[in-house]
């Protein structure tokens, strides 16, 4: 990547995210619990992190815009159709990396 100029590597890196987020949109049976059990970030992390870097650069990005643009649907919409109940497994495991990340 370093043999690329500054544009040229934003437009990859900018690629490589939308396609990222196509992926996600592909595999919406995919839950966030679960990304964030074995990546530790979801879709709505995704969202926050745009928000983020627009604050970082003067702009104003709200939160539910970011979030439909990362579900490719209102976030309450996408919620309803797709999202499921944790398991107790999944949220056992979860409070466990919560747990892990505070004694690091």
């Amino acid at each position: 990547m370093e043999t690329f100029d500054t544009a040229t590597r934003t437009e990859l890196e900018a690629a490589a995210f939308r396609h990222l987020l196509r992926h996600l949109d592909a595999h919406k049976e995919v839950q966030n619990i679960e990304l964030m059990n074995l990546a530790d970030f979801c879709r709505n992390c995704l969202a926050k992190w745009l928000v983020a870097e627009a604050e970082e650069r003067g702009e104003t990005l709200d939160y539910e815009a970011a979030r439909e643009y990362v579900y490719g649907m209102p976030y309450g919409e996408w919620k309803a159709k797709y999202q499921q109940k944790a398991t107790p497994e999944q949220l056992a495991a979860f409070e466990a990396r919560q747990a892990q990340k505070q004694e690091a």
